[in-house]
């Protein structure tokens, strides 16, 4: 028996809310280190840190007790670290905390995520409007003629960057026609939105997941799994907002809202 699209809904925003308060989840970053050709120290990390030829680098001396993820030998001497837009990734461990690489536009920076992060002691949920099945509504994905396309969109540290789009989304909400700018090809695809709750009854702009059109773009748009970006639960990320176009003038009160704390 497979459960019900409300009961589907509801293991979602359990495993949602699992997934950001884990250890090393959103709720856990606790700096993003944008690194510069010169080795430099970071707060609270031993050793000096740079980027250099793609890698994010580090100068470690015995007794720093940085490791790779999945080894018991501490790293020592130069360490290269591989970013997470590389197939081979690398993660650093220190203690209990989770060093990862990562590259943005060819900047390179280091993540820091801290199990002991005062804002995942005082996270107490994410609030949700109540499952309803209409706002589940079909829609019909027409791509580019173009093909794929960047959009230059502000994010959330105050800085523009490429979104690269594919197509947009149209359906009718609330008996008005509405489309919506959305990323992905040849799978799901995904959209950055804000509507009337935006900044107030919700955080301030939402995600929200289509899965892949049929070959003649059908798909469905379910609002009731609009989510909160990563910069809600954490200052120290980059969420795009939305991009020109998907900013609804409607009121979705369906999703999640905000996060909750003590």
């Amino acid at each position: 028996m497979t459960d019900t699209a409300a009961e589907a809904w509801q293991h979602w925003t359990e495993s949602r809310s699992a997934a950001v308060s884990a250890p090393h989840g959103p709720l856990a970053l606790t700096g993003t280190h944008w690194l510069e050709p010169e080795p430099a120290k970071l707060p609270g990390l031993p050793g000096t840190w740079w980027a250099e030829s793609g890698s994010v680098c580090a100068e470690l001396a015995a007794g720093d007790s940085v490791r790779l993820e999945g080894e018991q030998q501490e790293a020592t001497g130069r360490v290269a670290l591989r970013p997470d837009t590389d197939r081979g990734a690398q993660i650093a461990v220190l203690d209990g905390l989770r060093l990862v690489p990562i590259e943005r536009e060819g900047e390179l920076a280091l993540r820091v995520f801290d199990p002991a992060a005062p804002r995942r002691a005082a996270y107490a949920g994410i609030s949700v409007f109540p499952y309803a099945p209409d706002w589940a509504v079909p829609a019909v994905f027409t791509p580019f003629e173009t093909g794929a396309q960047d959009l230059m969109v502000e994010n959330a540290d105050g800085r523009a960057r490429p979104m690269t789009v594919a197509g947009q989304v149209a359906f009718t909400l609330g008996g008005e026609e509405h489309t919506l700018t959305v990323s992905g090809s040849g799978g799901p695809l995904s959209a950055v939105i804000a509507d009337t709750t935006s900044g107030r009854e919700t955080y301030r702009f939402r995600f929200v997941t289509l899965p892949a059109p049929d070959a003649d773009g059908n798909t469905v748009l379910d609002f009731n799994r609009a989510f909160l970006p990563p910069c809600a639960f954490a200052d120290h990320f980059i969420c795009p907002f939305p991009p020109p176009g998907n900013r609804l003038t409607v009121a979705v009160e369906a999703g999640e809202r905000q996060v909750v704390t003590l």
